[in-house]
């Protein structure tokens, strides 16, 4: 005897039709008022809020860990007698990891789940950031500590280059594509937080405590973040779906394995103007063009205040234009087009600039547009490939990260 359990929405198991047509026998059918079992795999409202805040925070701490070292590079080479050119190479060392692992990070997270890919590289990236002091002072020979430092910064880089891809699998998964644009919007703005705090909150640890104190504090966010969301969110959601499996959920366990196994159709997306659309790297430019434009620390301040509600609220509007009936591709157009034009128009003010208050509000609108990046190019992989969303960002971020 079959155990069958028919959903409220009739897309069961098995077919209602099979019954009508008698070929249904000696069976039991259960009906339930839930979800079907592919439903199961999208996250429920409260599910979707708690991942939401914990992949911010996870974003927040990832950008606050990358920007310490171009806070306080200063202050490190004065008292390392590093010159300009040694500054540089510390500096530029993260990008060169940063690009190795991108893809890596994607496939993993594709195959395995970005659940599991992201704790493992937020602890290596964790400990890392808290161990940069103590590495600038293993060798008492200066080049060798600047080489033991360029590799920890190399290091850094690779570990945090699983993180947007891994996020991104996890968010085209568990999301449907409609409210995708706002939720993904929501955890970018982690890098404009980030950034905010180190260059706030890092600044004042850096006068009062030196230098070592903002790599400590960080690191140590880093490390309870991935605590938290390892031993609290993952293994709610693990349990949930251990649950969902003993009342007969093999449909959706089967259909995940399924997913997993599916290579990427690298030929096909080689061949569609779509997909070496997204291999946009104006944001990496415009963003570091625009870092070592801000010497004071209200230029440090204010451009990336204005950006985080610009980055949110442009996410909000590409859900609502979806929902009202605008096609996905329009929507996306739209918001790279504010990005791009919005950038290259306040760029091309401030070079007109004649006063302090006029640069200052064309630089925080060119970063502003920047927000608008987060709804268009950032989300695209998951709408051109959203089961191998991961794979395919990891390959746009790398080359973005090039510049």
């Amino acid at each position: 005897m079959f155990v069958y359990t028919l959903y409220a929405n009739n897309m069961a198991v098995v077919s209602t039709d099979l019954l009508e047509e008698g070929q249904l026998k000696d069976c039991i059918l259960i009906k339930e008022n839930t979800t079907s079992p592919r439903d199961n795999r999208i996250w429920s409202k409260s599910e979707k809020k708690q991942w939401v805040v914990g992949l911010f925070s996870g974003t927040t701490f990832l950008y606050a860990a990358r920007t310490i070292m171009p806070l306080c590079v200063v202050a490190v080479s004065e008292e390392l007698h590093w010159d300009k050119t040694e500054s540089g190479m510390v500096l530029s060392a993260f990008f060169w990891g940063y690009c190795m692992t991108q893809f890596l990070g994607g496939y993993l997270s594709d195959r395995v789940g970005g659940d599991v890919v992201l704790p493992i590289a937020a602890c290596m990236w964790s400990l890392i950031t808290f161990w940069t002091p103590w590495v600038a002072y293993l060798s008492t020979d200066k080049h060798m500590a600047l080489y033991i430092v360029v590799l920890s910064r190399v290091l850094l880089g690779a570990f945090q280059g699983f993180h947007y891809p891994g996020m991104t699998s996890i968010i085209s998964r568990k999301v449907l594509e409609n409210q995708r644009s706002f939720t993904y919007s929501v955890v970018a703005a982690g890098s404009y937080v980030g950034t905010l705090l180190t260059g706030s909150l890092g600044s004042v640890m850096m006068d009062e405590y030196g230098w070592q104190m903002p790599f400590y504090c960080i690191g140590m966010l880093g490390i309870a973040w991935m605590l938290l969301m390892r031993y609290m969110l993952i293994a709610k959601q693990r349990g949930r779906n251990v649950g969902l499996s003993i009342y007969g959920d093999s449909f959706n366990e089967k259909t995940n394995k399924a997913e997993a196994k599916t290579s990427v159709p690298w030929l096909i997306l080689l061949t569609k103007p779509a997909f070496w659309c997204i291999f946009n790297m104006k944001d990496n430019i415009v963003n570091y063009f625009l870092c070592s434009l801000c010497k004071g620390w209200v230029f440090n301040v204010v451009p990336w205040v204005i950006t985080i509600p610009s980055s949110v609220g442009s996410g909000y509007l590409a859900d609502v234009m979806i929902n009202s009936g605008f096609s996905v591709t329009f929507v996306r157009k739209f918001m790279e087009s504010v990005a791009l034009l919005g950038t290259a128009f306040f760029l091309f003010l401030i070079s007109f600039a004649s006063g302090y208050y006029m640069c200052l509000t064309c630089l925080a609108l060119a970063v502003a547009c920047c927000g608008f990046h987060s709804s268009g190019i950032l989300v695209n992989p998951q709408d051109i490939a959203p089961r191998h969303a991961g794979s395919v960002f990891g390959i746009m971020n790398m080359a973005g990260a090039i510049p």
